[in-house]
């Protein structure tokens, strides 16, 4: 089984023109070849214009990147080939035939001016739990879980900072649960 960690969003070039048929062409594939544990999500980065012509106004969708279509996946020979033989596909972005993630910064802002929300992790953290902080200014403290807020992903903990009770505000994946 491969590992959450190797899923990465990654760049396939298309024929201009062809997104939205390569989208739907690779979603097909994904289904009927069973790969949904391996290829996950397949987006067009589309945005709205604004277009003002005499008083009227007019909002049309347009493509933030035209010839490209986001893919989320885990990089293995079945998924690669699956992704580059797929009708209006020329390639992935990157150097030969290694291609290249979106770093989690580029990812997140491209979802964000789209509307689309990154999957929240799921916790299982609790109220009153102890955690240990994996990452951030206050990795390897360890503190009291107070509040969850599920929707935004993110936790208020209680740290000892200099004798007392500090409250911080982290992201699910900056904590990890004390056994």
């Amino acid at each position: 089984m491969a590992m959450e960690s190797e899923r990465n969003w990654y760049v396939i070039h298309t024929y201009s023109g062809y997104e939205n048929k390569v989208k739907t062409n690779l979603e097909k594939k994904v289904h009927s070849m069973a790969m949904e544990n391996e290829i996950f999500r397949v987006l067009v980065p589309i945005e709205d214009e604004v277009e003002i012509k005499g008083d009227k106004k007019k909002i049309t969708k347009k493509k933030v990147f035209p010839g490209y279509v986001l893919v989320e996946m885990i990089v293995n020979d079945r998924s690669w080939y699956v992704v580059r033989n797929t009708p209006g596909v020329t390639g992935f972005v990157g150097s030969g035939t290694k291609p290249i993630p979106l770093s989690a910064a580029e990812i997140k802002r491209i979802l964000k001016s789209m509307g689309v929300e990154e999957a929240k992790p799921k916790m299982d953290i609790k109220p009153r739990e102890l955690v240990r902080i994996t990452s951030g200014a206050f990795e390897n403290w360890s503190g009291t879980v107070l509040e969850i807020y599920p929707d935004r992903g993110k936790l208020k903990v209680l740290v000892n900072m200099f004798g007392r009770e500090t409250p911080i505000e982290l992201d699910f994946a900056q904590v990890a649960k004390m056994e």
